[in-house]
């Protein structure tokens, strides 16, 4: 066991020179909803959502463990809609092995989100208990038993590019329809057949599934490259291939990036479960687990993490994508719910620890000396909050030049200055937006 300190003897030590930093705002369409609960009232008063809501029907709400930007808000007008029109709505957590694969852990995990009792107004259910709707191609198909009972389902998420692989269908409705709604059972058992699988797996399985349940209504929402909703459209069962095909598309249209071909050091704040399902987003920084066929930009020569979001409950999925890390983040990890969703997801290697430093600079340093044919003062640096949060960032001063000749993607903010540190080693924060994560 790794105590609170690691003494390794490197060579030529850590005291090398760091270029200084710039705070500097890159420019993304920034199209937005008002308002999150308007949006879904218009939707509900459609004509071909209406009518897929019977009186006194039960209804189960399907909710996920990712950090959805206004997904309580959205849950809250679902189950009122719902209600308006006489159904009897509850939320159930529809995430596959996510909160250590337990019910109390998903249920925390969704209460985390806003998402409680007395908020949303509707009863939360949560149960790892599943049954076997059939035999799909020689793999058993699983369901929440909860929503399998009810009279219909109805399931919120966000629709954005998935982590592992390239589709006109990937992260959203569908796929929490077979994994979401799989549980840890369910999940492990698509998982095996491998990501690569999902092109065709996940679809034919979502309607394998819908064959034999009443998946009545699905609720994509997808968010501009600041993080907030920019749609939100209520899709019936019928039309759900249709309309998350076309929001996938619009989806890579808002998504953020990291406005560079290549980028020397990644300095990413934060990672976890509720940014991304792989803690943090291989669609920005480019690099996925092995054996993920893969080809995005920025090429990036090191990533140095340096604590996780208090969102994800010590799950540090993901973590093995990381060059360096700090001690304060290895020993938030929690390893059993960590390991639950790794298993599930066959790529062990998310959970392979990387290099640990004792504090936010020597992770920083590190990752900077181990940089070959770069001088550390030429040194390109990206500082991030998060794979969610690519607005305000800070890059160091030899991609200063770049960042000036190219004004449609960026604005210069601040002044350049020495990237600071406390007497504990953790990194101060800068300018404008960006908050330093906090060590106790």
């Amino acid at each position: 066991m790794i105590g609170n300190r690691i003494d390794v003897n490197i060579a030529g030590g850590l005291d090398i020179p760091l270029p200084q930093m710039v705070h500097v705002r890159q420019r993304f369409a920034n199209d937005r909803l008002d308002s999150v609960s308007r949006a879904v009232a218009d939707q509900f008063k459609r004509p071909e959502v209406r009518a897929k809501v019977r009186p006194g029907q039960t209804v189960a709400i399907g909710c996920g463990s990712r950090g959805v930007a206004n997904v309580a808000e959205c849950a809250r007008q679902v189950v009122a809609e719902l209600k308006a029109l006489g159904a009897k709505p509850f939320i159930f957590p529809a995430m596959g092995s996510h909160g250590g694969a337990t019910a109390e852990g998903q249920r925390e995990v969704l209460e985390g989100y806003g998402i409680t009792e007395s908020y949303v107004g509707c009863p939360i259910m949560a149960s790892m208990e599943v049954v076997e709707l059939g035999v799909l191609d020689g793999m058993p198909v699983y369901m929440d038993k909860l929503a399998s009972e009810a009279d219909g389902v109805v399931l919120i998420n966000r629709i954005k590019p998935h982590t592992n692989f390239r589709a006109p269908i990937e992260s959203g409705v569908v796929k929490m329809i077979t994994i979401g709604m799989g549980k840890i059972v369910g999940a492990t058992e698509l998982h095996t057949y491998g990501m690569d699988s999902f092109i065709d797996l996940l679809p034919k399985a979502a309607r394998f599934i819908m064959e034999r349940k009443n998946v009545m209504l699905g609720v994509g929402m997808v968010e501009n490259a600041l993080d907030e909703t920019a749609i939100i459209e209520v899709m019936p069962g019928e039309q759900l291939f249709e309309r998350e095909t076309l929001l996938q598309a619009k989806a890579k249209e808002l998504m953020p990036r990291i406005q560079f071909d290549e980028v020397d050091v990644l300095v990413i704040e934060r990672m976890g479960k509720n940014i991304s399902g792989a803690g943090f987003d291989p669609n920005i920084t480019g690099r996925n687990n092995r054996f993920c066929d893969w080809n995005m930009k920025p090429l990036v020569k090191k990533i140095a993490v340096l604590g996780l979001t208090p969102e994800t409950h010590g799950n540090a999925t993901g973590l093995g994508l990381a060059d360096v890390i700090t001690m304060n983040l290895y020993r938030e990890v929690d390893i059993a719910k960590t390991y639950a969703n790794i298993i599930a997801s066959t790529y062990l290697d998310g959970a392979a620890i990387p290099m640990i430093m004792n504090t936010d600079e020597d992770a920083i340093r590190l990752a900077v000396k181990t940089v070959v044919r770069v001088k550390p003062e030429n040194c390109r640096i990206v500082r991030i909050r998060t794979t969610l949060e690519l607005t305000d960032i800070h890059v160091s001063t030899p991609m200063l030049a770049e960042v000036k000749a190219s004004p449609a993607r960026f604005e210069v903010v601040g002044e350049p200055l020495a990237m600071q540190f406390d007497a504990k080693g953790n990194l101060k924060p800068m300018m404008g937006r960006l908050e330093s994560h906090a060590h106790a």
